[in-house]
């Protein structure tokens, strides 16, 4: 099976040069004008690779069809997701550097020379020596969180597209937003989307199928205070600033994530805006189990009500919103979307990982809402960062991991 890399790399540095930061504070759907930009760019390409069934719905979502090939009327419809957003906390539009059969030495990265990737310390590095690597240019995200996945999914359309000789069931394509805020699948009609089983392109190790995430919950602590000029607030003035640092004090420091690794959860404050009077407090939870993460939201409201005893004039405001939950409650009922991944590594030439990931996916969503929906790798590494980067090779092989799932389906799904 030969793999088109120079138009995976091609379509891969289109993609991330498109601004596409999504906004949690947006009231929009997508959160950023720019993520229709991208949105625009695939329905177009898929017109022009020959996909079926393409359209942009007003929801965001770009959805399209690849037909089947094969003669059997029973393989499941599958479908390949990739989000469009990036995260939110660098610049999204980068200036992609590939550097050609990189040779091992480090890669300084040209607008901000105090990044920089060696194979001493950047985790993986090593095992791409020889590999095309694309990075970006230093003060900027590269975007391969998720936009290798995009590229992933829409050069392995492209080839079963090409290769109407390979045997497939139908397999539907999913571009969707704001995954990074954790928005992505709320909209997406899962009857518009007509599948049976999915896979999400947005895991990092090759080999890596993940059936595995965190559960996560939002949460957000308003606090009022009471006004006063500063020159005559003794015994008046109640600084709801002071309250916000009290608060964020009181956390347990062993249940941050910069001191926790593995399976364990965190509480994490995210922002904090506001002034003397009016603090706003925004924070998300993490924990494998659901009674972990219970435990988390009980650790916030006793710091909460701690602090209303010690100050009763001001007024607390907590609140908690459910964002995914552990996609493993749903997949261990039935393994064979994990098992048949597994298979296509392994066809692939690869060992298959299934590590317990810290984080989560668009797949939670979805498989909580009754789609099974593990997660493959792509290739990214250290993504949320200016140092993120991406193997051509690696993104290659992901491609194969994909026309070698579209087979096993067929072959075993039926």
């Amino acid at each position: 099976m030969q793999i088109d890399t120079e138009d995976l790399l091609q379509r891969f540095l289109r993609y991330v040069r498109i601004d596409t930061r999504s906004d949690s504070h947006s009231e929009t759907f997508p959160s950023t004008p720019g993520q229709w930009d991208l949105l625009r760019l695939l329905e177009s390409e898929l017109r022009e690779i020959g996909a079926s069934d393409v359209v942009l719905n007003a929801s965001g979502y770009v959805l399209a069809t690849v037909p089947a090939t094969s003669a059997k009327a029973s393989v499941p419809r599958m479908a390949w997701c990739g989000h469009v957003d990036t995260a939110t906390n660098l610049p999204g539009a980068a200036k992609p550097i590939v550097h050609r059969a990189y040779d091992g030495r480090p890669i300084t990265l040209p607008d901000d020379p105090s990044q920089r990737l060696d194979v001493d310390t950047t985790p993986h590095l090593r095992d791409a020596i020889g590999h095309d690597i694309v990075t970006a240019s230093g003060t900027t995200l590269l975007g391969a969180d998720d936009k290798s996945g995009v590229a992933v999914v829409m050069a392995a359309a492209r080839l079963l597209i090409s290769h109407p000789e390979i045997p497939h069931g139908v397999i539907r394509l999913c571009f969707n937003p704001d995954e990074e805020i954790g928005r992505g699948m709320h909209k997406l009609d899962l009857a518009e989307l007509g599948a049976d089983v999915a896979y999400t392109l947005d895991s990092e190790v090759p080999g890596e199928i993940d059936f595995e995430t965190f559960s996560a919950d939002s949460a957000v602590l308003e606090i009022e205070g009471v006004a006063a000029h500063p020159g005559w607030a003794k015994d008046v003035m109640v600084n709801a600033l002071r309250l916000a640092g009290r608060f964020i004090t009181a956390l347990p420091p062993d249940l941050a994530p910069e001191t926790t690794s593995d399976r364990e959860g965190f509480i994490h404050p995210l922002e904090v805006r506001g002034t003397a009077d009016k603090v706003k407090i925004w924070m998300i939870l993490r924990d494998f189990e659901l009674d972990g993460l219970a435990a988390k939201r009980a650790c916030v409201e006793d710091v909460v009500a701690g602090l209303r005893a010690a100050e009763p004039r001001a007024r607390f405001d907590l609140t908690f919103r459910e964002q995914y939950r552990n996609m493993r409650y749903w997949l261990e009922k039935d393994m064979r979307p994990v098992e048949f991944g597994r298979e296509a590594l392994r066809r692939a030439g690869m060992t298959p990982v299934s590590p317990s990931i810290r984080g989560g996916t668009d797949g939670s969503n979805l498989t909580a809402r009754g789609l099974p929906t593990p997660n493959l790798f792509t290739g990214m590494h250290g993504v949320h960062s200016q140092r993120e980067w991406v193997s051509l090779q690696d993104m290659g092989r992901a491609v194969e991991t994909l026309i070698h799932l579209a087979r096993i389906w067929e072959e075993k799904g039926g």
